[in-house]
């Protein structure tokens, strides 16, 4: 079936249909790292939300995993790891096959990242909040930021784009 097309090898034991116009590369978040956790997160998840235009180039994943860059037929991937303690915040997306950040946590993984990793994730376009994010969980969600240094960043960041 790979020799004729139908089916892409993305890495060892997960093969994937990408030429059906139903898949979706966020399908193979889960495959990614099985052990260890991950879900969508930073510029991809808010691009799902519509909370940025622009289209990210790679796969944001957060996971409990070291961070690294996945290369697949299918798409880039990159993970960030974060701490333990703060991997939470997430949810099945509408009902798919993988893990999507709350729009309000993936804007403070944005910034959690930045903080500990230069500005690659402090700079965002414009950002179009939907009516249903609540800007006050931002705040929650800083709070939960074990790191008083990382924290306190994150809150003065949410503070000038809020």
């Amino acid at each position: 079936m790979e020799k004729k097309g139908l089916l892409k090898k993305i890495k060892r034991g997960v093969w994937a249909l990408t030429n059906d116009k139903r898949f979706s590369p966020y399908w193979l978040v889960p495959h990614l790292e099985p052990s260890h956790p991950c879900y969508i997160s930073f510029i991809s998840a808010l691009h799902i939300y519509g909370i940025i235009e622009q289209i990210p180039q790679t796969i944001t994943v957060a996971t409990t995993a070291h961070s690294k860059k996945i290369v697949t037929p299918a798409g880039v991937f990159r993970l960030h790891q974060i701490a333990p303690s703060f991997f939470c915040g997430f949810d099945w997306y509408e009902s798919r096959n993988f893990l999507i950040a709350t729009p309000e946590k993936a804007l403070v993984d944005c910034l959690y990242l930045a903080s500990r990793k230069g500005k690659r994730y402090a700079a965002f376009p414009e950002l179009n909040f939907p009516n249903h994010f609540k800007k006050r969980m931002t705040r929650t969600w800083a709070l939960k930021i074990k790191d008083n240094r990382i924290q306190q960043s994150v809150l003065a960041k949410l503070k000038e784009l809020l």
